[in-house]
Formats: structure tokens, sequence, C-alpha cells
């Protein structure tokens, strides 16, 4: 069925006027190919068959449609109609579209929904964006110490349908404090008769409602994991994180961090559904502050007017120079946004890290000054010492900028990823060409004063 469900598909399907036939057809697809066929649909279509879908698969496949489209959906429908669609969804889902939405909209669908549910997504909310207690689902199985083996699955049974995973499942006491877990294998696998308390792993991996992701996503990441349980102050089961919900946060960052180094600022909006105010708001800011920041260069250059006036073939070789730096620094910065995200390094590595790229900028500064000494030789050889000189430094300076912004960002609390190429890049030409003629000037500064005299007799 997957390879044939398309947006004509689900046309054909809506003109039956038949939710059953429907659900019928569709059951054994996987909400995600369900979603990807129904995103070609109009938005009043796409409506009108998530309504026909059997709420937990209408919820489902509502959740893995674009999030700006899930919350033009809701803030477009009777907020009666829109409830039943979120309640269908999972907690953690629930919750990301909930917060999509307009004060106004947002009220009037949330009381619409079951008190216990609103209740779950008021409490979701208040946990901080970037901790463990915003991304979690409360869709959790939880079992007593001493039931049985049997009274257990039984109970797993019931509540397979409507929870996130029975994989791992969560002993708690009568104040929901998490004693031990229990696999779905450990029960499988258990003599009849056994009890729960006999059966279950009391070395408990567990993060806080407030730790961030990072560390939740490392902790996954150490113990193999396919849930790790969200607890509170109290010792309290709180909620899950799946590896799937940590998989989307990693996604997530990446790409807010991409569109960061690139200065788009479009943080985590998609691309194809944003519009076209949209996408030049957001790209302007930056670009237009650049200009500015770039005058700087035309400046640099001004003041070096005399040098470039007595030595012209000075001029081929600057976009070559200022543009290796805001490589190297580009290039730099990029793997030290990554480095600090994933942990790999930390501020008290800066000193250590700052040596190593010493060492390495001298090495490529020293290899590009040796490429640009041979086209040198052939196009201005009397500016060779120059170019090659140049080279270097401008190399390890662009490289020490690239290593240091992130540090310095990080430092002051501030996202490292906001040390832009763009940024960096402008930084270095400046730099580059005051770096380029200065060098320049002093170097070749008898051949400037012959030139000078020669001009003045004649």
């Amino acid at each position: 069925m997957t390879e044939t469900l398309g947006a004509e598909t689900l046309r054909d399907l809506l003109a039956l006027s038949n939710p059953h036939a429907v659900n019928a057809i569709v059951e054994d697809a996987h909400p995600r190919d369900i979603a990807e066929a129904a995103a070609d649909l109009d938005d009043d279509e796409l409506w009108s068959f998530l309504t026909q879908l059997n709420p937990p698969l209408r919820g489902l496949a509502f959740s893995h449609l674009p999030l700006e489209r899930q919350a033009r959906l809701i803030a477009t429908h009777s907020p009666s109609e829109a409830a039943d669609v979120l309640e269908a969804m999972p907690s953690d889902d629930r919750v990301d579209v909930v917060q999509e939405l307009d004060p106004e909209v947002r009220e009037h669908v949330l009381s619409q929904m079951e008190d216990r549910l609103r209740r779950d997504v008021e409490k979701l909310e208040a946990y901080e964006e970037g901790t463990a207690g915003s991304v979690m689902s409360t869709d959790v199985a939880t079992l007593r110490a001493d039931m049985t083996v049997d009274e257990a699955v039984a109970r797993l049974r019931e509540l397979a349908a409507s929870k996130e995973t029975i994989y791992y499942n969560y002993v708690v006491d009568n104040e929901g404090r998490l004693l031990g877990i229990v696999s779905l294998r450990d029960l499988v696998t258990a003599p009849a008769g056994s009890i729960l308390r006999e059966v279950m792993n009391e070395k408990i991996v567990s993060v806080s409602v407030s730790d961030p992701m990072e560390q939740v996503a490392q902790k996954i990441r150490e113990y193999d994991l396919l849930a790790m349980p969200v607890i509170d102050s109290t010792g309290r089961l709180a909620g899950i994180i799946t590896v799937d919900d940590v998989l989307d946060v990693a996604e997530e960052e990446a790409t807010e961090d991409f569109h960061k180094l690139a200065a788009t600022g479009l943080g985590g909006a998609s691309l194809k559904e944003a519009g076209l105010w949209f996408l030049y708001r957001r790209r302007i800011v930056w670009l237009l502050a650049l200009v500015f920041v770039n005058v700087l260069s035309g400046a640099g250059i001004a003041a070096f007017e005399e040098t470039i006036q007595y030595v012209v073939p000075l001029v081929f070789f600057l976009p070559l120079l200022i543009g290796s730096g805001g490589n190297a620094g580009s290039q730099s910065a990029m793997l030290m946004v990554r480095a600090l995200a994933t942990g790999d390094v930390v501020l008290g590595d800066w000193f250590r890290m700052l040596l190593k790229e010493l060492t390495v900028a001298v090495a490529l500064g020293a290899t590009m000054a040796a490429g640009v000494s041979v086209i040198g030789a052939f196009r201005a050889p009397e500016v060779v010492g120059v170019v090659a000189v140049t080279m270097m430094v401008i190399v390890l300076m662009g490289s020490l900028i690239g290593l240091s912004l992130p540090f310095l960002l990080t430092r002051l609390n501030l996202d490292p990823a906001a040390a832009s190429g763009p940024l960096i890049t402008s930084l270095a030409d400046i730099c580059g060409v005051l770096i380029y003629f200065s060098i320049a000037t002093y170097m070749l500064r008898d051949h400037i004063a012959a030139a000078r005299a020669a001009a003045g007799a004649g």
C-alpha cells in the first residue's frame, strides 16, 4: 500500500465519504507515509482526511506533518475539532504544536480538551526549553512492585496502544517514585508467578527534568538505551525520552546551528514552508549589517592608496589572500562549534586547542604560501615575498579568529554558533586588508620611495 499511497489515492478515498473504508485501506501504512502523501493535499482536503482516521492513527499521522502546517491547521479550524486532533497525538508532539499557536487560539483550543490532557500540556510547557522536561513524553507505562509477571503483562496489553513504548516499563511506588525498570524481554523470560520486585532492575539510569538535552543524548548513547526515564526533584517518574526524540532534537539543533553559521536567521523554521517575506526579513538583517562592517575593508584599502598606486600588481592577489583568511577561519569555527556542542571540547580546553590550532595553522599557511608563490613567480615576481608572508599571517589570523570566537561566546553564555561564517569572513577580510598592505608597505618601502621620487622628478 505504501508504494501506491499518494495525494490522488487519498482524494479518491475522500470521495468515498466512508471513514471505515478509509481506515481499512490506510491502516497498514506507516503514519509517516500517510503524512507524506497527505502533505500534497490542500488544507481543507487534509483536514477532512484526518478527521476520518481513527484517533490513534490520526494523531500519529498529524504529528509527522511539518510543525508550521500543524499549527496552521489547528488555528484555522474549530477549537473542538482541533482539540480532538491534539488529544490523539503523543504528549510531547502535542505540546510542540500548542506552543506554536497564538495565545488566543491556544486558550480556545485548550478549553475544549480533557482536563487531564490540558493539565499535562500546561505542565510540560512550564519546563525550560532545551531541558529533558520540555521534550519528554508522559505517555508512560507504569507497574507496581507487588505485581506478578502475569499481571504486568496483562496490564501492558491494556496500555500498549496508548503508550509511547512498552519495551521498557517502569516500576513505581504509591507516590509515583521510580523504584526500578523491567523490560518486555524480562517479563517474557521471567518464571511464571514471579513478582516484579524480584525481576526488575534497580540500577536505574535516569535524568532530571532540568537536565539539558545534550546530557540526555550523551547518556542514551553511552548506555545504548531506547528510552530514558525522567524524574522530578522528589524522585517521581515524570516521563520518558525515547531515542527518536533525541534524534529529532539533534537534527533541529544541527539545522539551527547551520543556519546560524550561515547567518540566515531561519532558526528551526522549514525552508520549504517559509514564506517569501519571512525569508527576506530573516536574511536581510545580517546581510545589511555586514555591508556596513565591510565598509571598513574599503577604508583600509583607501588608507594604503599610495602603496597600491606604486605597486599595482598587489591588487591581483588581494581577493585570493583575504578569501583564504576567511576560509581558514570558517573551517576552524565550524570544527570548534561542533566540538563545543557535542561536549568533545570544553572551555578549559581553550589554551590546549589554541596551541594545536597554531601548529596546524602555521603548517596550512606555509603550504598555501608555497602555492601562491608559484603563481606570484609568473604573475608578479616583485611581490612574491610580500604575498607569501601575507598568506602565512592571514591564514594564521583567520584560524585564530575562527577558534576564539566560539570560545568567547560560550564564555559569555551565548550560542557559539552565532560565530557565523559571514561574520568571521568579514572580520578576516578587514584584518586581511590591513595585514596585506601593511606588510607590503614595509617590505616594498624602497621600491615605493623610488617610484615616488621618479614620479616627482617627472
